[in-house]
């Protein structure tokens, strides 16, 4: 069993006056923060306020990019080449990385949002685009990536750092895939619940999936999304669980 794990989640999705999650409290509660980009969530208000916050706590920034699409929230398929993809990634670690140099950080990783992270389990065309295209803007830039996938075969080819990366508030698959928002019991905000899964994939590496399989994740760090309804007591539940598991939570 492990003695120590990163705690992650997705932040700074809101835009303009629209507001998304409780990234104020979340923050607090993580040790790296997955930072929307400008995409498919984020502006230049958000993205400053986060990367101070975190700077502020000592906690790890990451750029979360997305494809460019505002009204889907970056979760719809969008028919894109892989050169194509590989630049929405590259702007968007600039325009990241623009904040976490003004605030005298660096920039700790880097992870695909929502129709991208998904593509690239599978797609590796689109994943080696993706890597080179992290590559090119940060050698020492840590991707992180679901277990089995695409993306982490090519991060790793490239020679990028990587980190496997397990959700705790969302259903498997067998394949290895996150089961699909529609169906019932893909995402889950049971807070006693996913401080079990939480403590059960520390301690042995795996899960149960929806369709009855397991997984063997053996994650690095874990993911809780910020929009999950109640994601402030979910995050709290799960830092509970850990402790008393005697599992430290800290950054990568």
């Amino acid at each position: 069993m492990r003695r120590s794990i990163d705690l992650n989640a997705d932040l700074g999705e809101g835009f303009g006056a629209w507001q998304m999650g409780h990234d104020d409290r979340l923050i607090t509660m993580v040790t790296s923060a997955n930072l929307a980009c400008g995409f498919h969530a984020g502006d230049p208000a958000i993205m400053q306020k986060n990367v101070a916050k975190a700077a502020a706590l000592g906690v790890n920034v990451g750029a979360h990019p997305g494809a460019p699409d505002l009204a889907g929230f970056g979760r719809r398929p969008m028919a894109a080449d892989p050169h194509e993809v590989a630049n929405w990634v590259l702007y968007q670690l600039g325009a990241m990385s623009a904040f976490t140099r003004a605030a005298g950080i660096g920039l700790a990783h880097v992870k695909l949002h929502g129709y991208l992270y998904n593509q690239a389990y599978h797609d590796a065309d689109l994943a080696r685009a993706v890597a080179r295209a992290v590559k090119s803007f940060e050698p020492g830039l840590r991707v992180f990536c679901p277990p089995g996938s695409a993306m982490l075969v090519e991060a790793s080819a490239a020679g990028l750092p990587v980190a496997k990366e397990a959700f705790v508030d969302r259903a498997y698959l067998a394949d290895g895939t996150l089961a699909p928002r529609a169906l019932a019991g893909a995402v889950i905000t049971e807070a006693a619940e996913v401080a079990a899964r939480a403590v059960s994939l520390v301690r042995d590496g795996r899960i149960a999936t929806l369709d009855g399989a397991w997984l063997d994740l053996e994650p690095d760090t874990l993911c809780l999304h910020g929009d999950t309804p109640g994601a402030v007591a979910v995050a709290a539940a799960v830092g509970r669980a850990l402790g008393e598991a005697g599992v430290q939570v800290r950054p990568l």
